[in-house]
């Protein structure tokens, strides 16, 4: 399957800008709100009591949930509108990149990220400082696009859906990565050890409109979360282990 060509990263930068005051227009509410229900659901169990990051936080919605359970919670994202509207959260938010974060060594017990590292051209350097600043034993959640999903397919169909005035999904850089592909993408040290699939049944954001049938593929996307139709999510979330040291 071809990919697009990289964008830099102040494209990338650009298109964050601009989609930040449109970001929260349909969010909190139906399919994106489904969306953050069910990553928390995943994350909730792990961040209690944590160091917690997460890369590439928007406007700090899912920090702000995780900062509920964590012991202190931290967000850093490229875009300075993103940073502007999660700081006014009172969020501890700071800019700066992926490929590049502005923290030391093992700051974190937890580093999560959504729908980021699709959008990182250089992926294996991304994963890598999500890695370094992890504490040895810490733990990793990392969300991917998943080719084999109906998610794909309906993009496929559709075509790139606008973000702003003038902008579209097709401004941004964009990967899919297979189940098969993620441990390929790792660095040494860091292991796959669960998989949970987001989005299995919902064919399109417009069924959470109507509230029957919300109500009907939020649950169901509840009880695929970890079922073996989890390897057919739109989005693949991969928990991962940071290893010890031999001295650790």
């Amino acid at each position: 399957m071809s990919k697009p060509e990289p964008k830099s990263e102040a494209e990338n930068r650009a298109y964050y800008d601009d989609f930040s005051d449109w970001y929260e227009r349909e969010r909190g509410r139906g399919y994106h709100r489904m969306l953050d229900d069910l990553e928390m659901r995943i994350c909730a169990p792990l961040v209690t009591g944590r160091r917690v990051l997460e890369a590439g936080c928007g406007t700090g919605l899912i920090l702000g949930r995780l900062a509920q359970h964590a012991d202190s919670a931290w967000g850093v994202d490229l875009s300075p509108g993103m940073v502007r509207l999660a700081k006014q959260r009172g969020l501890n938010v700071v800019l700066g990149s992926v490929t590049d974060l502005p923290f030391a060594d093992a700051s974190f017990d937890l580093v999560c990220s959504f729908k980021v590292l699709a959008h990182v051209p250089d992926i294996g350097r991304a994963i890598s400082e999500l890695a370094r600043v992890t504490r040895p034993g810490g733990q990793l959640v990392l969300e991917f696009y998943n080719p084999w999903s109906l998610r794909y397919l309906a993009k496929r169909i559709a075509g790139p859906g606008a973000i702003s005035d003038g902008r579209t999904e097709a401004d941004v850089y964009t990967r899919w990565d297979a189940p098969y592909v993620l441990p390929r993408l790792l660095p040494p040290g860091v292991e796959l050890e669960e998989l949970r699939g987001v989005r299995v049944f919902t064919p399109g954001a417009f069924v959470h409109k109507l509230p029957l049938l919300s109500r009907a593929f939020s649950f169901a996307e509840q009880l695929a979360l970890d079922s073996p139709l989890r390897y057919f999510g739109g989005f693949l979330v991969a928990i991962l282990r940071k290893q010890r040291s031999d001295a650790g």
